[in-house]
This record gives structure tokens, sequence and C-alpha cells, in this order.
């Protein structure tokens, strides 16, 4: 498949159908065994993950997995680690996630999962990628926060600066942002197509049998 920039490329399926692997696999953290991953043109499928990220590549993982004893700030910083020393955290950062900068002091483990989300989703954005890989970001949010970060997600494609690929078992919060559905089975894209066409095809149907 393809992810656009500009779009929000939504995959969903049943638990245990290969999602998380599949984001794996393009972070680099999963070895693929066939096919190629090609980010602008150049050919990622045996770079390591830290070379991903230089390259463009932005992974929230499932599970936010920020670092619970260092500061909101040093836990920013982290995601600058493929910059020249002395890189600055982007000033968008805060005004995307205004909370963050009212807890920059804070240790990340002492933040809501809400919280944590956010800023699991702000390191991603730290280093500028071209592709934001997003992992069940709703995952264990109380509803305001999942608004809000639905509010970032189509705010950041509506920038046209990046592709976003959404796992995502919350059919109506991935309804809302589809640019393009891809629906998995067994580790296969079984079906596709435009986000505003989910409905129609019975995409809510066919995860949820």
């Amino acid at each position: 498949f393809e992810a656009r920039i500009g779009e929000v490329t939504v995959v969903l399926g049943r638990n245990g159908v290969g999602k998380t692997t599949l984001l794996k696999s393009l972070m680099g953290v999963v070895k693929v065994k066939s096919g190629s991953i090609v980010l602008d043109g150049q050919d990622l499928t045996n770079a390591p993950p830290y070379e991903r990220v230089r390259k463009g590549v932005g992974y929230v993982p499932q599970g936010r997995e920020i670092f619970g004893r260092l500061t909101v700030e040093d836990n920013l910083r982290m995601g600058l680690a493929s910059k020249p020393g002395g890189t600055q955290i982007p000033p968008e950062l805060f005004e995307l996630f205004p909370v963050l900068k009212q807890m920059i002091r804070r240790r990340g483990g002492d933040l809501s999962g809400g919280q944590q989300q956010q800023l699991a989703i702000a390191r991603a954005l730290a280093a500028g990628p071209k592709l934001l890989l997003l992992d069940e970001p709703t995952e264990g949010i109380q509803p305001s926060i999942i608004k809000e970060i639905g509010r970032v997600i189509r705010l950041l494609a509506d920038r046209k600066t990046m592709a976003i690929v959404l796992v995502e078992q919350y059919y109506d919060f991935a309804a809302e942002l589809a640019d393009q559905y891809l629906v998995m089975e067994r580790g296969e894209i079984v079906m596709r197509g435009r986000g505003r066409d989910m409905e129609a095809d019975g995409v809510r149907r066919r995860i949820s049998i």
C-alpha cells in the first residue's frame, strides 16, 4: 500500500491479525521476509530503526512507552536524538499539546494516561517526520483526550507535510479521520478504499465478525 502525504491511512482489523507487526516492520523493529519499504524514493527495507528516524519515520508505539523517570522535557529531547546537539524542542509541540508546557518539569510517569499519549506523539513529532506511525493512540484514554488527539492528527495531515498511518480498534475514531482505509486479516490486507466509503463498504461489519 501507499501512504500519501497529507492523508491519514487507517489500518483496521480484529486483534492478532498483524496490525502492530505491520507498524513494527515499517519502523524496522521487526525484519521483513519479503517486499520492500520505500520512503520518499529511498529504500529503507534493511535500514536499522535509528536510520529510519533520520530519514523521516516517527513512531508512537502501542502502550506509549515514554520514559517514566525522565521529565516531559527530557522525553521530548529524546525525540531529538537524531538531530545535532543543541537542537531546540520545536515550540509548535507546545501549541499542539499545551498541557506539556504546563508539565514540562514533571516526570513522565506522573502524567495521566492521556497526557502520556500526548507526550508520546509529541516526542515522535520532535524530529519532523515525513511518515508518522500511530499504534492505537486511543487505547485506555478518556474521551476528552481522544477528541483532542483526533484534532491534532487531522491538523497534521491537513498541513500536507507528512503521511500518517494510524492503527486503530475504535471504529468511529478511525472513520472520522480516514482518508484511506485498509482492513487486515491473518497478516494480509483484504479490503481497502477511501475513508468516506467505509460505511457503505461494510467495514464495521467486517472487523466485528
